[in-house]
């Protein structure tokens, strides 16, 4: 093997003897910190949405297809809507991770909480857009009941045939606030609960008189009941009163003409109130996903629609659960500034690891500091160990009895094995002023 090559790899094992402790802790300390922290997030959620038809089911698969573009695979759980998406979400022994709940869902919660079983608990992670209250009606019912022209107020559903809503859905607990609000108790209204579909169909045969649903205007069903004819949407001229009273609720104007401007549809500016519909998710959700899901929302509902303006959602305002620190922190900043830059898993990797980063080099660097002495020390110990030998030889050499022919050969023998050591080039000089010793020992012995 030529000198140059084995000298080299002299130097690469006396490095790996030395360095390998330190790079071995360094390793462990860096798996330790990623298996703590866990800075990749799962890649799969579960999104609760509610029914197949609602606007809930529209938005899930336009989240789906967000996440999808990061590797994350978002599996949309169907429900009745508000109220059973927080039941599956606080219940331990189901799968959902994060779910679209309307506001007032909370004083829901409150008032089945007593004696209830230990839910777990859930964050906020904004309001993402309005659920308009939409209180479709008859016309011809209306007459029959001797109720002409435009129904302005809740109380003029009095005896009417109305559908409040499925349970497990939120639309029950408004339509009994605004009873409650109203003075009126369940039998002033013929109820029924039939879920979303059923009750449009039974609308539209003349089976319903009215019928309650809160959901965003991109639903199917209430973009075409908007403009079915025979079927009016009760205008409540008097929604700043229930938004004054009912925190989680808003007042809004759907525009005139906004549903079909060439039909002018609606005729003019109808006053309603809204609640505001949240993504809830249990505390454990991975706060990559947490970042992800927020982000989407900026996507998907930032662009406005017909009672909401472009840049008002999502917001941090007006949630009833407490916001999840990742999404206060992008309402704040907007997304990580290593996002801009680097992939996602990368920019994330490095967002979650930082700190464990900085106290593991803040450890490591003084350690780092024993590494090129302890090099020295081990590349000149296989220089130095033969002095030994060599100060016993010149040692011998000063008795009486010596065998000067005997210890000539030793030394022979000493100058062959030095010859055949390998160090680095930058400690030559070293190697050579051992063979100048051995030279000068000879002489003497000669």
């Amino acid at each position: 093997m030529p000198r140059v090559i084995r000298d080299t790899l002299v130097s690469v094992r006396e490095l790996l003897f030395t360095a390998g402790p330190f790079i071995v802790l360094t390793v462990a300390l860096l798996a330790g910190a990623y298996y703590f922290m866990q800075p990749t997030p799962p890649k799969r959620v579960v999104l609760a949405t509610g029914s197949e038809q609602g606007a809930y089911a529209a938005f899930g698969k336009r989240y789906q297809e967000e996440l999808k573009r990061f590797g994350i695979e978002v599996i949309l759980r169907p429900s009745a809507g508000s109220r059973e998406n927080l039941r599956l979400l606080q219940d331990a022994k189901q799968d959902v991770q994060i779910a679209f709940v309307q506001g007032g869902s909370i004083e829901t919660l409150r008032a089945t909480a007593a004696g209830a079983e230990e839910k777990l608990p859930v964050m906020s992670l904004g309001s993402m857009f309005y659920e308009p209250v939409w209180l479709f009606y008859r016309a011809d019912a209306a007459k029959k009941l001797k109720r002409e022209g435009v129904l302005t107020e809740f109380s003029q559903l009095r005896g009417m045939r109305v559908n409040a809503g499925a349970r497990g859905s939120g639309i029950p607990g408004i339509v009994n606030r605004m009873l409650l609000a109203n003075r009126m108790d369940r039998e002033d209204i013929r109820r029924s609960s039939l879920d979303l579909t059923p009750a449009v169909v039974a609308l539209l045969a003349g089976e319903l008189d009215a019928l309650a649903m809160v959901s965003a205007p991109e639903s199917p069903l209430v973009q075409m009941l908007l403009q079915t004819p025979g079927v009016r949407l009760l205008e409540i001229e008097q929604a700043e009163a229930y938004a004054r009273r009912y925190r989680y609720l808003t007042p809004v104007t759907l525009p005139r003409g906004v549903v079909d401007l060439p039909r002018n549809v609606p005729p003019h500016d109808l006053p309603m109130v809204a609640t505001n519909c949240s993504l809830v998710a249990r505390e454990d959700l991975h706060p990559a996903l947490v970042q992800l899901f927020v982000q989407a929302a900026a996507r998907i509902h930032g662009a406005g629609g017909w009672i909401s303006k472009t840049g008002q959602f999502p917001t941090q305002l007006n949630t009833e659960f407490p916001l999840a620190r990742d999404a206060e922190r992008f309402y704040r900043n907007g997304p990580p500034a290593m996002q801009r830059y680097l992939p996602f898993w990368l920019a994330n990797l490095v967002d979650r690891m930082w700190v464990a980063l900085f106290s593991i080099i803040a450890i490591l660097i003084p350690l780092a500091r024993v590494v090129p002495p302890l090099y020295q020390y081990r590349i000149r110990r296989r220089i130095y160990k033969w002095y030994r030998h060599l100060r016993q030889i010149e040692d011998a050499l000063g008795s009486k009895d010596a065998d000067r022919a005997k210890l000539l050969v030793e030394l022979d023998d000493l100058d062959a094995k030095v010859e055949r050591v390998a160090v680095p080039l930058a400690y030559a000089d070293e190697l050579y002023a051992l063979r100048s010793a051995i030279g000068l020992v000879r002489k003497r012995l000669r």
